[in-house]
């Protein structure tokens, strides 16, 4: 049996908010180091001439807070950042850099798992750069996480305004130690990733020519959204699997109080499903189950198409003709039938600490379920979890910064007059579109939805940035041509600019 839980793990940005307390018996969760020598970039020149490996591991001197004038805000941290120099034209030629910006996680994985940059390199000749988000893997100041994370006086300088400033001195910086002056600059992010690349090119326009954003919920902030789009998406992504599927999952939590409501009900639910620990509480095994549904959602990328697998396994009802006989083989359908299933010990991850920070202060995410989805109705309370980010942290939560420093309402009124060369790139089918840019909002402001055909939607988060592969049906392949094809177009432009700037069209890229 395939085993599915653990494929998604290693993806860019997965929203995670935590423990956001609804009832006193529910928390609603949205699903997602080795010793180093450093080097700098100057050493480039032997590096280049020598042998060079495909991607190499550089630390640029980030000065600690960007906006403040305080003795400490000099203080400086190693930031983190790979490049592969592979299939770069180099700077004579002005060929251009892809700048991957690093989400909430460590950058180790993205030279492999951003695979739209890899392969998109050679046409472009580009240089590859990723840059890691501060507080995350490496890229720690204060020392060491412990300090880093020790309160909200270490923390406060974790936010995506001094991310998007780092990013911005390393962009110079490798910019000026590459002579690569006239080399234009493209950005690419997923997810949170995705938003922070289209801020960019918002706040530094001057730095990159253009973003790729993909799957960027940029919308999901001050009630700019429902709070209830992202889990009728969701429900909406089953039901078009299988009705059957979906009014079984709809009754199934009823059905899980009512068992475990029973003399010995948790023990019976514990060894019905499996479970890894014995559960003390029912929404134990709740929250696992939607968090698999919602995963399942987000990620449901083709040829696997979880959601499918885990509708055939509720629908075919291996392990029995009852409700929770029918959502356990829809479990194992998914996860495999090798280990317990349910409520194991959870690994907290940085990627889990660091998050609760930033939805604590600044990507204040309001997520509810409503009255008609396949999930128990959860309003969004945020009186409450403005109490629980107080609790932990000692500091309120800001719910309307982020929509007051990048902006978001009226987003075509503003934007069409403003911003120019981004691609909001979008799966229908991850509940993030919800939230996500979905028509131009101008000529050069472009929204690339994933579409099978006239009547039916596809596509899944940030699909279109991960590796390609041959079994890639039509529409994925046709969104990442328009992509490239766009990209292709701000360059093109670009160097005309230069050359006539510079009264010679030598800056033309052949």
């Amino acid at each position: 049996m395939k085993h599915y839980f653990n494929l998604f793990t290693w993806l860019p940005l997965i929203f995670f908010i935590h423990s956001i307390n609804l009832n006193p018996t529910h928390s609603l969760t949205i699903p997602r180091l080795s010793p180093f020598q450093e080097k700098t970039l100057h050493d480039i020149a032997t590096l280049v001439s020598n042998d060079p490996k495909d991607v190499e591991t550089f630390y640029y001197k980030q000065v600690l807070d960007h906006f403040n004038y305080n003795p400490e805000s000099y203080n400086t941290f190693n930031q983190r950042y790979l490049i592969n120099f592979k299939y770069w034209g180099g700077a004579n030629s002005s060929a251009p850099i892809f700048v991957y910006f690093g989400p909430e996680q460590p950058i180790d994985g993205s030279p492999k798992s951003i695979g739209f940059m890899v392969e998109k390199a050679p046409t472009f000749k580009a240089l590859l750069v990723y840059i890691e988000h501060r507080y995350y893997g490496k890229s720690v100041p204060f020392g060491s996480r412990e300090e880093a994370f020790k309160n909200a006086n270490t923390l406060g300088y974790f936010n995506s305004a001094q991310a998007l400033a780092d990013y911005a001195e390393v962009i110079i910086d490798i910019k000026k130690t590459l002579h690569a002056q006239n080399s234009p600059v493209v950005l690419i992010g997923g997810s949170y990733g995705g938003m922070l690349a289209s801020w960019f090119r918002l706040k530094y326009p001057h730095l990159a020519i253009g973003a790729l954003a993909s799957s960027a919920p940029i919308l999901y902030f001050d009630d700019i959204t429902s709070p209830n789009a992202y889990f009728d998406v969701v429900s909406r992504d089953f039901k078009e699997v299988s009705e059957t599927c979906y009014e079984t999952i709809l009754n199934s939590w009823s059905e899980i109080d009512k068992v475990a409501s029973q003399p010995n009900g948790l023990s019976i639910l514990s060894q019905r499903f499996n479970t890894c620990r014995p559960l003390n509480h029912s929404f134990e095994l709740s929250e696992d189950l939607e968090s698999m549904y919602t995963s399942a959602a987000q990620y449901n990328h083709p040829p696997d198409y979880p959601v499918t697998v885990i509708c055939s396994g509720i629908d075919k009802a291996s392990f029995g003709n009852n409700i929770l006989d029918k959502i356990y083989s829809g479990v194992v359908a998914y996860k495999g039938n090798g280990t317990c299933k349910v409520n194991n010990p959870k690994n907290i991850s940085e990627t889990d600490v660091g998050w609760r920070w930033q939805t604590c202060s600044e990507m204040v995410m309001p997520f509810a379920i409503g009255n008609d989805t396949m999930f128990q109705p959860s309003p969004f309370d945020l009186k409450r979890f403005v109490e629980r980010c107080k609790k932990k942290y000692g500091v309120s939560p800001r719910p309307h910064w982020i929509t007051t420093y990048y902006g978001g309402h009226d987003i075509k009124r503003v934007l069409q007059k403003f911003g120019s060369n981004i691609i909001f790139s979008n799966g229908l089918k991850d509940p993030y579109s919800s939230a996500g840019v979905l028509h131009d909002l101008s000529k050069s402001l472009v929204a690339v939805p994933t579409i099978n055909d006239i009547n039916s939607i596809a596509g899944s988060h940030c699909l279109d940035i991960l590796p390609s592969k041959e079994s890639d049906p039509k529409w994925l392949i046709e969104q990442r041509n328009k992509e490239v094809k766009i990209i292709q177009e701000w360059i093109a432009q670009y160097y005309i600019d230069l050359g006539a700037l510079h009264g010679s069209p030598k800056f033309q890229n052949n």
